[in-house]
């Protein structure tokens, strides 16, 4: 079935223009808030943190401050591990997870590794819980040069300085069944494309890059993971989202050269993490306890590597 007929705004068959991205900009309503969520949970983090503004989000009426969180006892000597979250902004557990690891955990790490946690790269996505910015463009394709969103422009320029000196980065993202319900459709719309229905996994599952998959780091998160959520099986043609699996519960994309965050540095441990909120077997708080999961076992995986390389 071609299910772009149905989705109300354009026509099938044709791109958007101007008229149809303000058409759908102006379905758009916030529903929480990033202030309250977010950024009253790094002021409370500033006793252990050094808060960077990084950005600025401006999308008129509203403008988004974007901040990071740095360790504050940064030692050019150790390695560096950065930790993203909230790209897509509908993404929740992205967010919430990045927060909660460094609320709860990040102390842990003092004197091993430098930490850049940015819990919330989509703030205006974030409110609206919607895959896109203000500009119906998908930040999590965009890191690229001459990145047409600011999200991502602004994440890339804070990263810069320590592009080839990260050992480690992870992307914190959800797939949800909103993604087939309403996120695919508004893509194929917005192409003037046919939508082809997908299959939502369920489970958690992990993307690594398909140019360093680095499979052992991988294997050593959905491990770590599974204690706390199940993962995901591959489906009927042996695929996670069209994806072969290539190891229990893992896939891989080609991250700088579909302009994915993960792709963002050259570390040498980067990967996507994918959590399934809409299953029936998991709750908000095992969807939250999973990203801390994989992020505690990223940087121990990276750190015990680091040792080996350096003994």
């Amino acid at each position: 079935m071609n299910m772009q007929s149905f989705y109300p705004i354009g026509t099938p068959g044709q791109a958007w223009g101007a008229a149809e991205r303000a058409a759908w900009l102006a379905l758009q309503r916030r529903q929480r808030s990033y202030a309250d969520d977010v950024l009253s949970v790094i002021e409370r983090l500033r006793s252990g943190f050094d808060v960077i503004q990084y950005g600025q989000l401006d999308y008129p009426p509203d403008r988004y401050p974007l901040f990071a969180l740095r360790s504050r006892d940064w030692n050019d000597a150790l390695p560096c591990a950065l930790v993203t979250g909230g790209v897509h902004g509908y993404e929740t557990s992205g967010v919430h997870g990045a927060l909660q690891f460094a609320e709860q955990h990040a102390a842990g790490y003092a004197g091993r590794v430098n930490l850049l946690i940015v819990p919330c790269v989509s703030p205006w996505a974030y409110e609206r819980i919607h895959r896109w910015n203000a500009d119906a463009i998908d930040p999590n394709r965009s890191f690229r040069e001459d990145s047409p969103t600011q999200e991502s422009a602004a994440l890339m320029r804070l990263v810069a300085p320590l592009r080839d000196r990260l050992a480690l980065h992870i992307d914190l993202h959800e797939t949800t069944d909103s993604d087939e319900s309403e996120f695919r459709p508004a893509l194929a719309a917005r192409d003037g494309k046919p939508s082809e229905p997908g299959e939502i996994p369920d489970g958690f599952y992990g993307v690594g890059d398909s140019e360093n998959p680095q499979l052992a780091f991988q294997q050593a998160v959905i491990d770590a993971v599974a204690k706390v959520t199940h993962i995901a099986p591959a489906d009927a043609n042996g695929e996670i989202i069209g994806s072969s699996v290539v190891a229990p519960g893992v896939i891989l994309y080609p991250f700088k050269q579909l302009g994915l965050c993960a792709g963002v540095s050259n570390a040498r441990y980067t990967t996507t993490t994918e959590v399934y909120p809409d299953s029936p077997r998991a709750t908000p708080e095992q969807c939250n306890a999973a990203q801390v999961a994989a992020v505690c076992a990223a940087i121990e995986f990276a750190l015990a590597d680091a040792g080996d390389q350096a003994g």
